[in-house]
């Protein structure tokens, strides 16, 4: 490390009691939905390896584990309340300590934010009867054994952590059953445990009485807590100051890491973990303001997804932890170019959310640009040299046929990318034509960068043909042409029709009273619509789904909602678009339903379709003969990382795939993992 690295503030190390954090980057608790049957096993444990391999000072591992059986997760958490977690949790630790990162977990009860349908199917329990509007259970009033059981079983699992070896600990106290407690909207109790502050506050430090009888005084405990619920009748910037007060002034809490909002609405969750085209670290200076009223360490992290934010961060006295956690998904190993002197390389977090909204909607986390991360035992990071180099023709330059090209390089083949179009990024380009999505060129910067330090030679303005591709002579080809919209599909009037492209590129102005058909339910629905709205169209968004946007997910879809909903955009779900005719000076617009019976008729002057897109295939298929696999490619062989070696044509005289939209409509993230896969294997 050179002396102007050494001076870094990010580089400077952090002494959290008895613990030496080496740098102050950190990842914050979440959950990534990777146990297994409620437990880190190896998937988990890689996933924190990885980045603890790569310098980062602390990982915090889940986002929570559930403290109780009255806790359900409601996705795939860690289960703290039974003990065959230890071992596995000693092994995620013990191999983080390897490579010289501490490891914390973070704890908790749920409360009201979960389903009483899950697991054992017990009462969800709450300070209140209030339900909480994202998972709608109505939630017991809690009763005082209810309060002693749950206190008793975070000791327990406190001391299940404490047995594992983890550095510490962080109670979760934003949205879950301890600031259920804080909070006058969902505390209904009276005293000792309701009513003023004192006595809100006082569940809360029962819990930590009890940890630290069961694990002493040395053991690090910290709280992750909401200071400011902003919303009426919650917990105030005020009370938070006197919540942070009242832990630091114990005696038992060692940290404090700062949360701002409200989790219990879609809108409220993302303010507080913003997405894209929102505002980059917004509570910083709120978090930072607690140091003027508590002696404990603060950390804190919502969307800083930069290193001079988060170097800002520090270098200002802000915090002493700074958290990039969707970043270190999007690249592990931040860490450790800082140190190398190359953050010019980092592979950039475009918030996407990707990762939170499919744990959300009951999947696994994955970043929208690194499929590697989740993957790491089936489809490592580190890119292997190739055993022989080849020469590599890719058609397009998409995000499939990029990643391609990238990873192609990076093994040390010879690597042209013909692209139609004059500048790189497919649909992509498309995308970002809407100002909140914007940062999704990075994924497009970043690739052309490390295809750029490789050699890759790009040809734009380049329609490539039969006869193009044939005169390359090349060992591989890689057709990466993307799609065309797909509009064709009304039982009649597909040709009086246009696609959310035709209006996204401006090739279409908007109409003045404009139906919008959306089959798809993904983004480029919702970004017409905000064109269209605004030029002051009217404009109804159908479709035959139960609820709209479905592949957009809940964080993303908020921006849309606050956006659409003040233009006085109308909503229609069930509805079907069966077919359009002319009519007068407009269009009939004839409407009927999936569960029968209905058939309406409404006139408007413009109609959209959106539903997804159709191969762009035909210089593939024309290729396809002339290629030793036919187009073929060997799944296992493929989801193995083994060399494709099919050649049912020997006369061939090159190999033949395709990847991304060219195969079919899907989206970024697939379209990331087919260039990646495919690849790092030839």
């Amino acid at each position: 490390m050179n002396s102007t690295a050494s001076k870094d503030p990010l580089l400077q190390p952090f002494q959290l009691k008895h613990l030496r954090l080496k740098n102050r980057l950190m990842i914050t608790s979440h959950e990534p939905a990777y146990p297994e049957d409620g437990m880190p096993k190896a998937k988990y444990r890689a996933y924190h390896v990885e980045r603890a391999k790569a310098g980062i000072a602390l990982t915090m591992t889940a986002g929570s584990a559930a403290v109780s059986r009255d806790s359900p997760p409601v996705f795939n958490n860690i289960l703290a309340y039974k003990d065959e977690v230890v071992p596995w949790m000693r092994d995620l630790t013990d191999a983080c300590h390897e490579h010289g990162a501490a490891v914390m977990i973070q704890i908790t009860h749920l409360g009201r934010r979960t389903s009483w349908s899950k697991a054992d199917w017990l009462p969800v329990v709450s300070p209140s009867h209030e339900r909480e509007a994202s998972h709608r259970a109505f939630p017991k009033k809690m009763e005082d054994w209810d309060i002693d059981r749950i206190i008793r079983d975070y000791a327990d699992a406190a001391e299940r952590m404490h047995a594992a070896g983890v550095d510490g600990l962080e109670l979760e106290a934003y949205g879950h059953l301890i600031d259920q407690f804080w909070s006058p909207s969902t505390n209904t109790l009276d005293a000792p445990f309701g009513g003023v502050l004192e006595n809100r506050v006082r569940f809360a430090m029962e819990v930590v009485r009890a940890i630290r009888k069961r694990v002493g005084p040395e053991f690090i405990l910290g709280v992750r807590g909401v200071a400011d619920e902003v919303r009426p009748g919650g917990i105030s910037a005020e009370d938070g100051i006197g919540i942070a007060r009242y832990l630091a002034n114990s005696g038992m809490v060692d940290f404090l890491n700062i949360i701002r909002g409200h989790i219990d609405t879609d809108a409220g969750l993302t303010d507080v973990i913003p997405v894209q085209g929102m505002a980059s670290a917004p509570h910083l200076d709120f978090a930072g303001s607690l140091r003027d009223h508590v002696s404990v360490p603060i950390f804190h992290a919502a969307k800083i997804q930069d290193v001079n934010t988060a170097r800002h961060a520090i270098a200002s006295g802000k915090l002493d932890m700074v958290g990039m956690t969707r970043a270190h998904m999007a690249d592990p190993h931040i860490m450790r170019k800082i140190m190398e002197g190359r953050e010019d390389t980092i592979r950039p977090c475009v918030g996407g959310n990707f990762c939170l909204d499919r744990i959300y909607a009951g999947g696994e986390a994955y970043c929208i640009h690194n499929p590697s991360t989740g993957r790491e035992l089936t489809l490592p990071h580190a890119i292997e040299p190739a055993p022989a180099k080849r020469k590599v023709l890719i058609v397009g330059a998409g995000p499939a046929g990029l990643e391609a090209a990238r990873v192609s390089a990076e093994r040390g083949h010879a690597v042209t990318v013909l692209e139609a179009a004059p500048k790189p990024g497919g649909q992509i380009r498309l995308t970002a034509v809407s100002p909140r999505r914007r940062e999704m060129l990075s994924i497009i910067d970043w690739r052309m960068a490390r295809c750029e330090e490789r050699g890759v030679i790009f040809r734009f303005n380049t329609l490539a043909d039969e006869a193009t591709v044939l005169a390359e002579k090349a060992d591989v080809v890689i057709i990466a042409t993307g799609g065309m919209p797909h509009t064709e599909v009304l039982q009649g009037g597909n040709e009086l029709v246009v696609s959310t492209w035709d209006i996204l590129s401006g090739e279409v102005a908007p109409g003045k009273n404009v139906l919008l058909f959306d089959d798809a339910g993904d983004h480029p629905a919702l970004q017409a619509a905000e064109i269209i709205a605004k030029s002051g169209a009217r404009l109804e968004i159908m479709t035959p789904d139960r609820s709209f946007a479905p592949e957009v997910m809940a964080m993303n879809l908020v921006p849309y909602m606050r956006s659409l909903q003040k233009l006085d955009v109308t909503f229609t779900v069930t509805f079907r678009l069966l077919s359009v005719e002319r009519y007068a000076e407009g269009l009939k617009a004839v409407v009927g339903s999936d569960y029968g019976g209905v058939r309406k008729e409404s006139i408007v002057d413009q109609v959209i379709v959106n539903h997804g897109t159709l191969p762009l295939d035909d210089l593939y298929f024309a290729l396809k003969p002339h290629s030793s696999n036919l187009g073929a490619a060997d799944y296992a062989a493929l989801t193995a990382l083994q060399a494709q070696t099919l050649r049912p044509n020997p006369a061939g005289t090159f190999q033949l795939f395709r990847v991304g939209d060219a195969v079919a409509a899907r989206n970024t993230h697939a379209a990331v993992l087919d260039g990646l896969r495919l690849a790092r294997v030839l």
